[in-house]
């Protein structure tokens, strides 16, 4: 291909992008991605997606605190680049490295809907139908940058984080391919600001859900997949859960509907929840039947 390109990214979706860059032949000269981070209760030092993904490929990988470094950027423009790819790196680039080469992000959303950190969230969030992926040509604003290319991705009304997330990563992947080869006749299109939605980067609080909406708690559920989970007030995590019902009005929420074999079903203010597997605080993982004999709970009885 003859095209050098410096890498940026660090979860799993940027992952995909920086292998199917490798295997289309273009040479990646640098991979930039986030310090290892402690992960879970014993806080154990993990690497990201990325940088493992690099390691094994053979790329030298470079993991800055900040891209401000000076000594960061001057090693950024000793390579002299011919693209700089960004997929969910985590940092925004000062104009110093914008400068370099064109940089093109491939962030997963239609912008300029979700730009910001959580957007494959914030879809699920909002029970969104559709979702993509634009590649955009960096700016200095935060998502703000001209489009050069987009593509659409349909969501299900079942599917969960890491499969979405998994979904956008093969289309960026290949979204990002067409461009750099066709980069030279595309016409970058502005976007149209005053239609622009912002996400947060998502808390830990995030997950903590009230008996509200059965849609609501559903939604959460499939953005929140793994971390932070969702749970109630009293610190009950609802690991395993379906839609039971969306509509119904019920006057007390928390109450048991029924019990079946493998499962139990609670009211909402709006709908209702099937209940699977539970973590209550403190204890181990277990079943939801397993939880309601050791509660001694039975239909009528309220959970909260």
């Amino acid at each position: 291909m003859g095209k050098k390109i410096i890498f940026m990214g660090t979860p799993d979706y940027a992952k995909k992008i920086l292998d199917k860059l490798y295997s289309e032949g273009f040479d990646i000269e640098l991979v930039l991605t986030q310090p290892d981070k402690p992960v879970g209760r014993k806080k154990i030092l993990t690497p990201p997606a990325v940088k493992l993904k690099a390691q094994e490929l053979g790329i030298e990988v470079l993991q800055p605190k900040t891209v401000k470094d000076k000594e960061i950027v001057s090693k950024l423009k000793s390579i002299k680049p011919d693209f700089i790819i960004v997929a969910a790196y985590g940092q925004i680039l000062p104009k110093e490295i914008l400068d370099i080469a064109p940089c093109i992000n491939l962030h997963a959303s239609i912008l300029p809907k979700y730009r910001g950190a959580s957007p494959i969230q914030q879809a699920l969030l909002d029970g969104c139908e559709y979702t993509g992926v634009t590649a955009m040509l960096m700016n200095e604003g935060l998502d703000t940058g001209d489009i050069l290319a987009y593509t659409m991705v349909e969501i299900d009304k079942d599917i969960r984080l890491y499969e979405l997330t998994k979904k956008l990563s093969d289309n960026a992947s290949l979204l990002t391919i067409d461009v750099l080869n066709r980069f030279d006749d595309i016409n970058p299109l502005p976007q149209i600001h005053i239609e622009a939605s912002y996400c947060k980067k998502i808390s830990k609080d995030d997950g903590k859900i009230s008996l509200d909406s059965a849609t609501d708690i559903y939604n959460r559920f499939r953005a929140f997949e793994n971390w932070p989970g969702i749970f109630l007030e009293n610190g009950l995590k609802l690991i395993e859960i379906s839609l039971e019902d969306s509509d119904t009005l019920y006057k007390n929420s928390g109450e048991i509907l029924s019990i079946s074999k493998d499962s139990f079903t609670i009211s909402c203010k709006r709908g209702a929840i099937r209940i699977f597997r539970v973590h209550p605080a403190s204890k181990k993982e277990i079943d939801a039947k397993s939880y309601l004999a050791g509660k001694r709970l039975k239909v009528g009885d309220n959970i909260i």
